[in-house]
C-alpha cells in the first residue's frame, strides 16, 4: 500500500547488499525511477477510484451503496491473487515489457468501466484492473536497486513507493473532483488516459530488465513460518480491512451524518489526502526508529477518529466531520510505511517474497473491507460501517501490542 521512507529504504538497501542484488547496474537512472513511481501511483489510484464515486455510480446504475462497493471488493480480491502469481509466472521475462503491458491493460480496463451500461460490465472491468494492479505493484517494488548506483538505492526506493502513498491519499479526492465536474464516467476516462501515458513512459524510460533469479512459491510461503512476519501481516489485515470497511462508504457517511453537500465532499476528501501525506512522512521517520511504536500510535488515532465520526459528525456538523476526517487521514497515511518497515525489518533477506505477501494481504484486506462495509451499510446503515471499521482498528492495536516484533525491535 505503500510508501517506504528513509529508514525502511535503508534497511531494504542493506538487505539487497547482503544478497548480492545491490547495484546490478541495469541503468535507467532517475527518469526510470520516476516512471516506476508514476506506475505505482496509477495502479493504486485505478484501484481506489470508485471510493469517491459510489453515490453517483449507484444512482445511475440503480444499485445500492453496498452493491456499488463490490467494484472495490472485486478489484482487491483479484489483485491479492495476481500479485504473487504474476511474480511467479513472469519468471525471467523483461520487467520493462511486463510493466508496460500490464499498465496498458489498466488503460483498457478503465475505458471499459467508463462505458459500462450496467454493474455486471463494470465489475468485469474491475477484474481487469485487479489483474494489472497486483502485478505492477508487486514487480515495481523490487526494481529500484537495479536502476541507480548503490548509494542512491534508499532514495530511489522511497520515491517508487511514494507513488503508492500519493495514490492512497490523493487519488480518491482527485477522482471525486473530476466526477463532480464531469460525471463519474469522465473520471474513468481520465484514468485510462493517465494509464496509457504511464505505459508509454515505462516502455521508453526503463532499460531492459530481464530477471536473473526467479521467485519460488516455496520462498514466499516459507516466510509465513516467521512469527514477526505473521504479526506484521495480521496488523496489515486488521488495519486495512477496518479502514476500507469505513472509508469505502465515507461519502454516504458524510452526507447522511454530517449533512455535507456534494460540493463539500471533494474538499473533505482532499483534506484527508493532504493530512495523509503529512502522516506518511511523519510515520516514516517514526517507523525508522521503531515500527512497533509508530504502529501503536497509528492504530490508536485511527480507531478513535473512525469511532468518533458518527458522534461528533452529527453533533458538530461539517466542521466537526472535517476535523475527524483530517485526523483519520493523518493516521492512515502512515499505515503503509509503518507496516512495510515492520516487514522489511522482519525479513531483510527476502525482500521480493515479503513484498509479494504484503501486496497480497493488503489487497485482500481492501476487498474484505469493502465487502464487510457493504454488508454493514446495507444491514446496519452507515453508522454501523464506522463502528465496524473502528473495532477492527482496535484489533490491530492489540495485535501490535502483544504480537512478536522484528528482532531489531527487541522482542
Amino acid at each position: 500500500m505503500t510508501d517506504i521512507e528513509g529508514g525502511t529504504a535503508a534497511r531494504t538497501a542493506e538487505a539487497a547488499e547482503g544478497t548480492g542484488e545491490l547495484g546490478r547496474g541495469a541503468g535507467g537512472g532517475w527518469p526510470a525511477v520516476g516512471a516506476l513511481a508514476a506506475a505505482t501511483f496509477t495502479v493504486v489510484t485505478s484501484e481506489m477510484l470508485p471510493v469517491g464515486l459510489l453515490t453517483p455510480i449507484g444512482r445511475e446504475l440503480r444499485v445500492s451503496d453496498g452493491t456499488a462497493g463490490l467494484t472495490l471488493t472485486v478489484t482487491g480480491l483479484v489483485a491479492a491473487v495476481s500479485a504473487p502469481l504474476v511474480t511467479l509466472l513472469v519468471g525471467r521475462r523483461d520487467r520493462r515489457v511486463v510493466l508496460a503491458v500490464l499498465t496498458g491493460a489498466l488503460a483498457a480496463a478503465n475505458l471499459l468501466a467508463a462505458y459500462a451500461p450496467n454493474v455486471g460490465v463494470l465489475l468485469a472491468a474491475r477484474v481487469l484492473v485487479g489483474l494489472g494492479m497486483g502485478g505492477v505493484w508487486a514487480i515495481a517494488a523490487g526494481l529500484a536497486v537495479r536502476l541507480v548506483p548503490a548509494r542512491r538505492v534508499a532514495a530511489a526506493t522511497s520515491l517508487v513507493f511514494s507513488g503508492v502513498a500519493a495514490a492512497s491519499v490523493l487519488g480518491v479526492p482527485a477522482g471525486a473532483l473530476v466526477g463532480e465536474l464531469g460525471g463519474w464516467r469522465t473520471s474513468f476516462v481520465a484514468m485510462a488516459a493517465v494509464c496509457g501515458a504511464v505505459a508509454i513512459a515505462l516502455a521508453v524510460l526503463l532499460p531492459p530488465l530481464p530477471e536473473a533469479t526467479v521467485v519460488r512459491l516455496k520462498g514466499v510461503l516459507g516466510l509465513l513460518g516467521d512469527a514477526p512476519v505473521r504479526t506484521g501481516l495480521l496488523v496489515v489485515a486488521f488495519l486495512v480491512t477496518g479502514h476500507f470497511a469505513a472509508y469505502t462508504y465515507v461519502r454516504p457517511v458524510l452526507e447522511e451524518v454530517a449533512g455535507a453537500g456534494a460540493g463539500q465532499i471533494s474538499t473533505l476528501l482532499l483534506a484527508f489526502g493532504v493530512a495523509g501525506l503529512a502522516g506518511n512522512f511523519a510515520a516514516g521517520a517514526g517507523a525508522a526508529r521503531s515500527p512497533r511504536a509508530a504502529l501503536l500510535v497509528i492504530c490508536g488515532v485511527l480507531a478513535g477518529a473512525v469511532l468518533l465520526l458518527p458522534l461528533l459528525g452529527r453533533g458538530a456538523g461539517v466542521p466537526g466531520a472535517a476535523a475527524l476526517v483530517a485526523v483519520w487521514g493523518l493516521a492512515y497515511g502512515g499505515v503503509s510505511v509503518s507496516t512495510q518497515s515492520w516487514l522489511m525489518t522482519a525479513a531483510p533477506a527476502a525482500r521480493e517474497a515479503a513484498s509479494a505477501l504484503f501486496v497480497a494481504v493488503f489487497n485482500g484486506a481492501i476487498a474484505l473491507g469493502a465487502l464487510a462495509g457493504g454488508r454493514a451499510a446495507d444491514g446496519w446503515g452507515v453508522v454501523g460501517v464506522m463502528w465496524l471499521g473502528g473495532a477492527l482498528a482496535v484489533g490491530a492495536l492489540v495485535t501490535v501490542g502483544v504480537g512478536s516484533g522484528p528482532v531489531r525491535e527487541g522482542r
